[in-house]
């Protein structure tokens, strides 16, 4: 498949989620689907006529380059840390909150010199 076919499915299925409508129903208040030229109630079956007529609007897109990465470049930002395994002293590092919010964030360190990971809490 090429590209620009590749574009219009993904367009198309972006217009089939946009023309997928909804309102409110003013009895109950819950969610209206279209069903059958109407709007209706799924909760109390109230009806409301649909308006208008249905319009497809089209834009072109453009094919994005994407960079890909095949060597071990450092991209993450380095640390003075020393290493539990080498005992080199710098680290690259991430910090990522994995327990809940009220408890600190978990910093996870990779040694620059032997690939060694750990972490502090």
């Amino acid at each position: 498949m090429s590209a620009r076919a590749k574009n219009i499915l993904i367009f198309s299925l972006v217009v089939l989620a946009i023309e997928v409508e909804c309102l409110f129903c003013s009895e109950c208040g819950s969610m209206m689907f279209p069903k059958e030229g109407a709007y209706v109630c799924k909760a109390c079956g109230c009806t409301q006529e649909i308006g208008g007529k249905a319009q497809v609007f089209m834009t072109v897109s453009e094919d994005k380059e994407t960079t890909v990465i095949t060597e071990n470049i450092a991209t993450l930002p380095k640390t003075h840390i020393t290493c539990p395994e080498c005992s080199n002293s710098e680290a690259y590092f991430v910090i990522r909150q994995t327990r809940s919010a009220d408890e600190p964030e978990t910093r996870i360190y990779r040694c620059c010199k032997c690939s060694y990971s750990w972490r502090e809490y």
